[in-house]
């Protein structure tokens, strides 16, 4: 669709940006959950929830899996960065987005608001704050935030939709 100069943005020109409201909600889970995890965790101890599941404070100034998190400091405006980076980059691609790549952009909207999320702890404490523990038979799995679950629900969901979701189309 072109615009002529002086035009207002057509509905249909905002792309999927109307799924923001999810990454809207995404942050205001992500941080009450990580303000209780502070008030009512002690750094460290864990608390059984099931024999497979504990809350346990935890603090990563790293990325994923704690990936440069032993580095000097410089990695948390590193991260702050490459996060407003990708953050630009989704919000301009889900601008893109036609009014039938649903999934598409329910998917960035996750991605999306899980990396505020955590650009917001990087911000605010110079760390991420997570608190879900997931193990079996002593094998850990990193501890880990709710928003790392949207973002990785949200990679899912892009996966499942590049394989599946061409089909009807190329029909």
């Amino acid at each position: 669709m072109n615009r002529m100069e002086g035009d207002t943005v057509a509905a249909d020109d905002r792309g999927m940006l109307k799924w923001v409201w999810l990454s809207l909600l995404v942050i205001v889970v992500d941080q009450s959950s990580k303000y209780l995890a502070e008030s009512q965790l002690q750094w460290g101890q864990p608390v059984e929830i099931f024999s497979w599941f504990n809350f346990f404070l935890a603090y990563n100034t790293g990325a994923a899996f704690s990936f440069l998190s032993n580095a000097d400091g410089w990695q948390r405006w590193f991260f702050i960065g490459v996060g407003i980076i990708a953050v630009t980059i989704i919000v301009v691609w889900m601008r893109r987005l036609s009014s039938d790549q649903r999934l598409s952009a329910i998917s960035l909207a996750l991605i999306l608001g899980g990396a505020i999320g955590n650009i917001i702890d990087r911000v605010l404490w110079g760390h991420v704050i997570d608190f879900i523990d997931w193990h079996y038979q002593g094998w850990h799995w990193p501890v880990f935030n709710i928003a790392d679950s949207a973002i990785s629900a949200g990679v899912a969901l892009m996966i499942i939709d590049t394989i599946f979701g061409q089909r009807g189309k190329a029909a």
